[in-house]
């Protein structure tokens, strides 16, 4: 089971940290990846890294803003968000057992509940 954590509401400009925490798996030697879904618009790929986080991947929208890491001993991922803006607003979900390269949802197993971040302008 994975549950992201973290959200909120924020200004534009801040910055804030997800976290997502796994249980009754462990993630190490899996990929793992961030998605978020905006109201009224398809989940979309944020952030992947591979099963050692030695490789990220990031959409084109957070490059430079956002980081995404891992910390398998501990059996987490986090994203931080710097720089945030209105249209971040979304519900933010960790993802784990995907491709790593694959920006589609369908390729990851294992999802967790969502995290929802606010940015007002």
């Amino acid at each position: 089971q994975l549950q992201a954590s973290g959200g909120g509401l924020v200004q534009a400009g801040d910055s804030r940290g997800l976290s997502c925490a796994a249980s009754g798996r462990t993630i190490s030697g899996y990929n793992m990846a961030w998605f978020r879904q905006a109201l009224g618009k398809e989940r979309e790929f944020v952030a992947a890294l591979n099963w050692n986080g030695g490789s990220t991947d990031y959409a084109d929208s957070v490059k430079g803003r956002f980081t995404a890491s891992r910390d398998n001993a501990k059996n987490t991922m986090t994203l931080q968000m710097n720089n945030l803006k209105p249209e971040d607003t979304a519900v933010y979900y960790c993802s784990l057992g995907g491709v790593f390269g694959s920006r589609v949802e369908k390729a990851y197993m294992y999802w967790g509940q969502g995290t929802q971040v606010t940015v007002s302008s």
